[in-house]
């Protein structure tokens, strides 16, 4: 046959395509349509990762100062009909199995967490059992067994606690910074008390800053309060994050959620599990994000890295020589995008160890040795101080305000009898003009007294409404308008 008459491969499949398809029009018959591919089945991993999440229960002892009142048994009914915990119940009020209580009034709080070890270890979120006279962990064979706090860090949310057994199903870990955004997931836990409940989705983000030293993933797993605690499992039956927040303006799910990396946890995981509390690095200074005008002007070129506020008198930065207005680029290599990250970055790094900041100052990179100290707040476990707010969970942290309380020194100095100081504001609170070492005097024309007290009267701002501040600069007081996120 001459070359000229063969027919070519892609023009022989063309013209057999072609053909097939004209014949099946003739015969009446309708092309078949690509096979659509099907919705994932979530009931084996149900089965497979289901028996190695608990539910927990925890109990706290109530102080009710002398002289209050107790609510009254209407008020109690309406709480008990919607399955709502009754605050400060009266001394006898009976227990889930029918004994009365006699040690006075009790707080109680309902969460999730799932097995880690066969021999016992609970992982779960920090404020699951934050303040917890008395933790409780159901399998899912109905078992009841009372656990022991490991270790909980507020800081990253992560708690370890310990059930005494063996034999326990357990987990299988994977690997969270595999994960892909747009991959389903699916989330197990107690929401509302209500046990092995499975909910899925897929995730949305990754490295959202909504914590306080993680980054965060996202997702749109629908998540209640009381799955706190539980696992965000992947299509491969492997546990990649914690469920512990959601965004709500009701205190339901409004679409949005977020867990906790595994990898994270696990570390932070490993470390309560050592030695009952986290150790992280301190540098000392105050980081902000830099802005593209600010890059532009300073000639970095890309907004990319932390910007140093100022720093801390006597710290590693200081003695290092690290100044207020340098940009830290990069930590031991690692690039710094942005202010969250050299946070991180540094909290990671082992108290005593010598960690090297690439830095642009004044139109020069340049790199500067640090011997990383230690960070306060790591020298002793979070249980001693339970009564102090996580920061991430600070009202005024979604403002982009952190502030701190005045001295009775500065007081006098400034001649004040209430105000607090503003140490950082980014974000909507930036927008509006507020800085460091801005004074708020009041919020919404209630005079603050301390940094409780501004928390409690910005949570409960209208979310519709701007919050009006007064504001003391120098010597001038001027009123500031900031409008809530959403």
């Amino acid at each position: 046959m001459h070359a000229e008459n063969r027919l070519h491969p892609a023009r022989a499949r063309f013209l057999f395509s072609s053909t097939a398809l004209a014949l099946a029009l003739a015969l009446g018959q309708a092309p078949v349509a690509a096979q659509p591919r099907e919705l994932p089945d979530f009931a084996e991993l149900v089965e497979r990762v289901g028996p190695a999440v608990v539910n927990i229960r925890t109990v706290e002892k109530v102080k009710v100062p002398e002289g209050q009142a107790e609510m009254n048994e209407p008020m109690q009914e309406f709480f008990r009909r919607f399955g709502i915990p009754v605050p400060n119940q009266r001394r006898g009020t009976p227990r889930g199995d029918g004994t009365p209580d006699d040690d006075g009034p009790m707080r109680r709080g309902v969460g999730s967490g799932f097995i880690l070890s066969a021999d016992g270890y609970v992982l779960t979120n920090a404020h699951v059992v934050q303040g917890a006279d008395e933790v409780i962990v159901t399998l899912t064979d109905k078992r009841e067994l009372k656990a022991k706090i490991i270790g909980a860090d507020q800081r990253s949310d992560v708690a370890v606690v310990k059930v005494e057994a063996t034999g326990l199903p357990v987990v299988k870990v994977g690997d969270s910074n595999k994960a892909r955004v747009g991959e389903w997931v699916m989330a197990i836990g107690s929401p509302f008390g209500l046990e092995n409940t499975v909910t899925a989705g897929i995730i949305s983000a990754k490295q959202r800053d909504t914590g306080d030293l993680l980054p965060l993933i996202q997702t749109d797993v629908a998540i209640n309060p009381g799955n706190s605690g539980g696992p965000l499992v992947n299509m491969r039956g492997e546990v990649i994050g914690i469920n512990s927040q959601i965004y709500s303006q009701s205190g339901g799910y409004m679409g949005i959620a977020f867990a906790i990396p595994i990898a994270d946890a696990i570390r932070v995981a490993d470390e309560l599990r050592a030695g009952g509390r986290v150790v992280r690095g301190y540098l000392g200074v105050l980081p902000d994000d830099i802005t593209k005008e600010i890059a532009e002007a300073i000639g970095l070129g890309k907004p990319q890295g932390a910007v140093i506020r100022s720093v801390v008198a006597g710290s590693p930065a200081e003695k290092a020589g690290v100044e207020g207005g340098d940009v830290v680029t990069k930590v031991d290599g690692k690039i710094v995008d942005k202010a969250a990250d050299l946070r991180r970055l540094v909290a990671n790094v082992k108290p005593g160890a010598k960690t090297t900041l690439t830095v642009f100052r004044r139109g020069v990179t340049k790199e500067i040795v640090v011997t990383i100290g230690e960070d306060e707040r790591s020298k002793k476990p979070d249980g001693d101080g339970a009564s102090q707010p996580a920061p991430a969970a600070a009202p005024s942290a979604a403002l982009g305000l952190k502030v701190s309380e005045l001295t009775e020194a500065q007081r006098k100095e400034l001649k004040l009898k209430s105000g607090i100081k503003v140490d950082s504001a980014t974000g909507a609170a930036a927008r509006v003009g507020l800085r460091e070492g801005d004074l708020i005097l009041s919020v919404d024309n209630v005079e603050v007294t301390s940094v409780k007290a501004f928390q409690a009267q910005i949570a409960k701002a209208d979310k519709a409404k701007v919050i009006n501040l007064v504001v003391r600069r120098g010597d001038e007081v001027s009123f500031v308008l900031l409008k809530p996120a959403r």
